[in-house]
């Protein structure tokens, strides 16, 4: 069914219902009523004249929510947390008095943004752990699969396919760490007033600062943290959402870069993300296998890193204790970056669960570079054989240039090794340079490195996180 107003793609095929939920205003608004609690709660027990019948009446109410009083209130007030406030107490007549008693807007608009993040950031740490995961049981698998490596994307050293994907997982390990450093220090606004001074409390408490001092960490407590931050003006640094959204950018950039390495390895038919039976690949080129869901991937990255720049310029642009520059940024930047990068996740896990390996094209491929890789190691099978090291070495120089230009401008096979086999300066035959040709022989440690990567590295974050593992997604292609 068609619609006459816009829907956001990030919510009609890329978040999750699970992270478009938190940033529901189900989620917003029932967060704003515990607020509420939590504040009517503290203040009861630091003696203000709050009855244990008056929370419960707002307990009672905490997700039920009457948007159409709400909404016709803010008609008339034109102000979100006052009709909320207003909505409140319809619904709660005896508490109705001492609802938001003493706080201002950002009481309940700021913290609630800290506790979606947080609880948005334990969505993305969930998904980025089973990520990794995924990438672990590619890499092992894969960890003997030679292949061709490249620098400046010319061939290059041969790897291994395991060897490679451990450091698309690296990438996502960094990511990891920086988000549980952040998600570890995230805390509360607090209840600190209109200009961050607590000056309301002072006046509600008769001057006494120890139950203003009680207050904050009381109210951290009733919400799950250990801490509100200890300064603040009338709101949290936005530096904090600054810092936040660096961490999706960074996600998004090691995303970025997996989705680009395997939509060329796709180019070259070595390896390939999933494909659907029924899948149609062009609407035109009917044999077409594009890399949709890794160009998707791509695209979406772009958007959450360039999103990212926009707290940081908000943080920057805050006046002394507060300007509401920020409010209409913060609703668009914080949600589609969180909305992005689940979608992202999604993506991604879909992806390496299902990728396809073509080892006979790899091999291919490899085999077709590697005569000019073993060059050394013919070598120093010629001085074995008794030859002249510099001698041998400017003459397997002139003979690679050969089969160099015949490959690329005849395209014919590459023929350095039936060159050298002809060379009486070599000794060698073309059977015994063939044994030269094993790519493990070439690979290095590859197999051992991704061994103990998975060992040293992966194995203690997946064991940390196990209850973490087993994300299902499902994505829209």
């Amino acid at each position: 069914m068609g619609t006459d107003g816009y829907i956001s793609p990030l919510a009609e095929r890329y978040a999750s219902k699970e992270m478009q939920h938190i940033f529901s205003e189900d989620f917003k608004f029932s967060t704003w009523r515990k607020l509420w609690v939590a504040l009517a709660e503290t203040e009861k027990e630091l003696g203000l004249p709050i009855t244990q019948e008056q929370i419960d009446e707002m307990k009672a109410h905490i997700n039920d929510i009457n948007y159409d009083v709400a909404h016709e209130r803010e008609k008339v007030v034109r102000h979100d947390v006052m009709s909320h406030v207003y909505a409140y107490g319809v619904q709660c007549p005896k508490a109705k008095g001492i609802i938001h008693l003493g706080a201002t807007s950002c009481y309940v608009g700021d913290n609630t943004d800290i506790i979606i993040m947080s609880e948005a950031l334990k969505v993305i740490q969930k998904k980025l752990v089973s990520v990794i995961a995924e990438l672990a049981k590619f890499a092992r698998a894969q960890k003997n699969q030679a292949c061709l490596a490249y620098t400046h994307y010319q061939p290059a050293q041969p790897t291994t396919l395991g060897k490679r994907a451990t450091l698309w997982m690296n990438e996502f390990v960094m990511d990891l760490e920086d988000l549980e450093y952040v998600q570890g220090s995230l805390k509360l606004l607090g209840c600190k007033g209109t200009t961050g001074t607590q000056a309301s409390f002072l006046e509600l408490f008769n001057g006494d600062q120890e139950k203003c001092d009680r207050l904050d960490p009381m109210i951290a407590g009733k919400m799950g943290f250990k801490a509100c931050y200890p300064v603040s003006g009338q709101t949290y640094s936005r530096k904090v959402d600054t810092r936040v959204l660096n961490i999706l950018a960074g996600i998004a950039a090691s995303a970025h870069k997996f989705s680009n390495d395997i939509r060329m390895l796709q180019h070259e038919k070595e390896v390939e993300e999933p494909f659907e039976k029924g899948q149609i690949g062009s609407s035109a080129m009917a044999y077409k296998r594009n890399p949709m869901r890794d160009e998707r991937i791509a695209s979406l990255s772009r958007y959450v890193m360039i999103d990212a720049l926009n707290p940081a310029m908000t943080s920057a642009e805050q006046w002394f204790e507060r300007t509401l520059d920020d409010s209409a940024n913060k609703r668009l930047s914080v949600s589609e970056a969180f909305l992005a990068t689940d979608g992202i996740l999604d993506l991604m896990l879909n992806v390496v669960d299902g990728l396809v390996v073509y080892p006979k094209v790899i091999e291919k491929h490899l085999r077709a570079e590697l005569p000019f890789m073993a060059t050394e190691n013919i070598m120093m099978d010629a001085v074995k054989a008794g030859g002249d090291r510099q001698e041998l070495h400017e003459r397997i120089r002139e003979l690679s240039m050969e089969a160099g230009k015949k490959v690329k401008e005849e395209g014919a096979d590459n023929d350095l090794l039936d060159r050298i086999a002809a060379d009486p300066m070599f000794h060698l035959t073309r059977e015994q340079l063939e044994n030269t040709m094993d790519p493990n022989r070439y690979v290095g440690r590859a197999p051992e490195q991704v061994d103990r990567y998975l060992a040293n590295v992966i194995a203690p974050i997946l064991d940390a996180h196990k209850d973490m593992l087993g994300v299902k997604v499902e994505i829209d292609v």
